[in-house]
């Protein structure tokens, strides 16, 4: 009797543990528990003097592709299909040692320079009033960097004026004899480009950085006082190298100053090891959680008057490692990444990392818009859309309003010791979700995000609302393609956007199957 009893003891055991291997994932809504708002601003884009991000790019003169002012039409039209709501420009490295007023007056009267961060020559026939007439073909907020490598504080503060005053003094009146009676009103200023980095032309140490910009933002301010203000956070993450100490510094000094501290991330996967690489977003959040730290103690003593707390810009970021050789980092032909399935799952992990702390990351510019580590590729006949254009494009259509703190269960994996990027540290990451998630709520309707990191397996999954229930058909979009290392070029389209069969929902549960390697966006109705 003990023997078959402990026998049955056994047996129920192993039917509690395949039960609960079964059990699905897991995904709870509750629209209550909310982030913060999701600004537009996390849907920009970057624009640099770099390789043909903007000369045979956006830019080409002369192409029976472009306009009468030289905007090559077709770029211009994937472009509007990303609805980007911020550029950043003209660089990058190379606004160090850029000089706007090159950029300016009769094309041909340009002076042609030496672009001494990416090996090439710079005509400066693409300059700020051909730049703010692209921005408004786009709809783009534009974003202007100042150069506090060679540059001097007199500089940037002309720039603002030849750009924000109407009218009176002489670099306002310069732009009216340059054909525009109206100021660009150019409401979001950076002061320099990763001033940390040893690379910068200019590189200046964390008290030299702060006391040039206060004195660059102070004339600027006075220039024209409604402007934005974002600091270079620290952008080196080598093994010599102490972030936190430079982005602490810099908070420090310039807590009453800036509006935005700009962090800068680029990843790869060198290795091959998809699952390394799949999970690398998440070191982007853990270096947003620590420097949100800083920021909240220095806004307790901060004199800020009305204005808001500081936030994160998130101002470069994307996948880059194949092209980061002395050969593929140079010239006309720069930075020319061809990406594929894995790195669109990193990208829309990226997002939904963004998304989830909305309350803090008020801006972000994936790094760059055409032909450097772009979602757009152009050659002189045409163009192909990368596949990271596609996710970028679905959270910017889609994911707006309040971001919702979701809970989420699913099996997960620990990575090996690896490599983010060039010359960073190392890292292990534990725990890593297989489905990596955000949601944002507006309007009685839910959005969700999801990636599927697994490489093999779909994975079933009750997504339940916790306030409310779901009333009615729910439309799917995925991006996935027939491997992970599947890939887009001229002719050739193996990851886009698919639109699902809509599914129907009623009550709190909705059950769903996120297939293997996949990015999943849901748009669903609540009821209250």
């Amino acid at each position: 009797m003990k023997m078959k009893l402990n026998i049955s003891i056994v047996l129920l055991a192993l039917l509690l543990s395949t039960v609960a291997v079964a059990q699905n994932a897991r995904i709870k809504i509750d629209l209550d528990r909310k982030v913060g708002e999701i600004d537009k601003l996390l849907y920009g884009n970057f624009v640099e003097h770099l390789g043909r991000c903007v000369y045979g790019g956006i830019y080409e003169e002369n192409s029976p592709l472009s306009d009468e002012n030289g905007f090559r039409k077709d770029v211009l039209e994937a472009v509007k299909g990303l609805n980007v709501s911020i550029t950043r420009y003209p660089g990058g490295n190379f606004v160090s040692n850029y000089h706007w007023k090159d950029g300016i007056g009769p094309k041909d009267e340009r002076p042609a320079r030496m672009e001494l961060a990416w090996a090439r020559l710079e005509s400066n026939r693409f300059g700020t009033n051909e730049f703010m007439d692209y921005a408004r073909l786009m709809g783009t907020e534009p974003y202007f960097s100042v150069n506090m490598g060679t540059g001097t504080i007199e500089e940037a503060q002309q720039w603002v004026e030849y750009c924000n005053v109407k009218e009176g003094p002489y670099y306002a009146e310069l732009r009216k004899q340059h054909g525009y009676p109206e100021p660009h009103n150019i409401k979001y200023w950076s002061l320099g480009n990763e001033m940390d980095g040893f690379w910068q032309m200019g590189h200046l140490n964390a008290e030299d950085y702060a006391k040039k910009a206060r004195e660059a933002a102070k004339l600027m301010k006075l220039t024209s006082p409604d402007i934005k203000l974002i600091a270079a956070g620290s952008s080196n993450y080598r093994p010599n190298a102490d972030p936190n100490e430079w982005n602490a510094e810099i908070l420090a000094e310039l807590r009453d100053v800036v509006d935005y501290l700009a962090l800068h991330m680029y990843v790869g996967n060198p290795e091959d090891n998809y699952y390394n690489y799949l999970s690398t977003p998440l070191v982007l959040e853990q270096r947003t959680h620590i420097v949100k730290g800083l920021i909240a103690r220095e806004m307790e003593k901060a004199n800020r008057g009305n204005r808001e707390p500081i936030y994160i810009a998130w101002d470069e970021y994307n996948s880059w490692y194949r092209a980061r050789d002395e050969e593929t980092m140079a010239g006309t032909r720069a930075l020319e990444e061809h990406y594929n399935l894995e790195d669109a799952l990193v990208i829309a992990g990226f997002l939904n990392a963004f998304v989830r702390n909305a309350d803090i990351v008020k801006m972000a510019n994936m790094a760059q818009l055409v032909n450097v580590i772009a979602p757009i590729f152009t050659n002189e006949e045409g163009l192909f859309l990368q596949t990271i254009y596609f996710p970028l494009q679905l959270f910017a259509q889609n994911v707006h309003g309040t971001s919702l703190d979701v809970f989420v269960e699913s099996e997960s994996y620990d990575t090996d010791e690896f490599f983010i990027g060039l010359g960073e540290s190392t890292t292990v990451q534990k725990d890593v979700p297989y489905l990596d998630v955000s949601a944002a709520y507006l309007d009685g309707e839910v959005i969700i995000n999801v990636v599927n990191r697994h490489k093999d397996k779909a994975i079933t999954t009750d997504i339940i609302a916790q306030t409310g229930a779901f009333d009615g058909l729910v439309e799917i979009k995925e991006v996935n393609g027939p491997g992970i290392k599947a890939r887009n070029d001229f002719g050739l389209s193996e990851v886009k956007t698919v639109t699902k069969e809509p599914v129907k929902a009623k009550g709190t549960i909705l059950t769903y199957s996120f297939p293997a390697h996949s990015f999943t966006q849901m748009r669903a109705k609540i009821k209250q």
